[in-house]
């Protein structure tokens, strides 16, 4: 049995017949994404919300929109520059992705958010193949200030940097942001949440999330395919070796670790766009740059979706169009990460006794963001890239 991706949604198949297994895992999962799109844009401002919520009914579960989110928009608008120009009309109620990159970038050249400006950046290189001056101007001078930085945010700008040298002089920001991510790496790989680290309190400054490390895994990646930069790809190997070893059993890629000692703080919620996305694309851009393939690992990620071992509920949700967003713990005010964060920056390594009886992890969030099935497009639908290559190897073993 075979499978092809529709043409409806990519513009055409594959270069090669695809097997069943991660081939429909995908497709649907991009069904799913391109139908639940419509259900987050705010067509009269151009605007994707915050969230949607399932909220139950009568008649069945139905989507409730919460705010609005100019980071999503920008993500939204990078995943649809990979479908036909139909689909993009479809979604976006007439818009194209280009037209949805250039009114996010209007917004971000005066918002504060230097996550939002480094994305909306990002989406104009590579959406509208144009270089944003403004936005380059305002990274320049957050980067230069010294003052502390999201660590997802400096990578975001060293990411939009790469995508646009091509088209404008961004190496003083590629410069920067590197180095900023390589001064603060851990000994084993891993990122802390904040560059520098000490921005963040004395109990929280060793920790850092799954997004702490996959972007500077894509950005350091992507800078070493064009600049033949050895020390960045270094890092990004050693930074994807260490998550794909703290993987658990199930393909679950934890949420919190400690970026002195590479070991896990804690490891729930588990987010469903850490499995279908994040992950996959972080590493497909290190095997594209030459790094290493944990092509295996992306794929124990996906299937996560589908085995889940802690609830029996699907997270894949057709009729609605949306991926559930996480599976946690029935917890307090996130008391678990709390109490975790705190003890390992006491005793490094040491896990609380009891956690997971006095917190299980039983609870299924009914929320879908937009940029999480943006990612999913990103991830997957980019033609020529590591994403074909797998699924065209699975073909040949079918």
């Amino acid at each position: 049995m075979t499978h092809h991706i529709a043409t409806d949604l990519v513009g055409g198949p594959f270069n090669a017949t695809i097997g069943p297994t991660i081939a429909a895992s995908v497709d649907r999962l991009v069904r799913c994404a391109l139908d639940g799109l419509p259900q987050m844009y705010r067509p009269d401002s151009r605007a994707f919300v915050q969230t949607v919520r399932g909220v139950p009914s009568a008649t069945g579960p139905h989507l409730v929109q919460e705010g609005t989110n100019l980071r999503y928009a920008a993500i939204v608008a990078l995943g649809l520059r990979h479908t036909p120009e139909a689909t993009q009309r479809r979604v976006l109620s007439g818009l194209t992705a280009a037209e949805l990159s250039a009114a996010v970038a209007k917004r971000a050249e005066r918002d504060a958010d230097p996550g939002a400006i480094a994305l909306a950046a990002w989406a104009v290189a590579e959406v509208e193949q144009r270089h944003a001056d403004t936005l380059f101007s305002r990274m320049r001078d957050m980067l230069a200030s010294g003052d502390p930085l999201p660590t997802i945010d400096v990578a975001w700008m060293l990411t939009a940097a790469v995508a646009s040298a091509y088209l404008g002089d961004t190496d003083d920001v590629v410069t920067t942001a590197r180095d900023r991510l390589l001064a603060e790496q851990g000994p084993t790989g891993l990122f802390p949440h904040a560059l520098p680290p000490t921005a963040l309190g004395r109990f929280r400054s060793h920790v850092g999330s799954f997004a702490d490390q996959v972007y500077p895994i894509q950005a350091l990646a992507r800078m070493a395919a064009v600049r033949a930069d050895g020390a960045a790809l270094t890092a990004a190997n050693a930074c994807a070796q260490r998550i794909c070893a703290l993987q658990g059993e199930a393909g679950q890629w934890w949420w919190h670790y400690d970026s002195r000692t590479g070991s896990v703080v804690e490891g729930f919620p588990v987010y469903s766009v850490h499995q279908h996305a994040m992950a996959p694309m972080a590493l497909f851009d290190l095997f594209d740059a030459g790094g290493d393939d944990h092509r295996a690992a992306i794929v124990t990620g996906l299937s996560w979706l589908t085995t889940h071992p802690e609830v029996l509920e699907e997270l894949v949700d057709d009729r609605l169009g949306v991926v559930w967003r996480k599976v946690g713990r029935r917890e307090p005010a996130k008391a678990a990460r709390k109490l975790s964060a705190v003890t390992t920056s006491l005793r490094p390594g040491f896990t609380l006794p009891g956690l997971d009886r006095a917190f299980p992890t039983t609870l299924v969030d009914h929320e879908c963001r937009p940029y999480e099935l943006g990612w999913l497009l990103y991830a997957w639908l980019r033609q020529g890239t590591a994403a074909t290559a797998l699924l065209t190897e699975e073909a040949s073993r079918a």
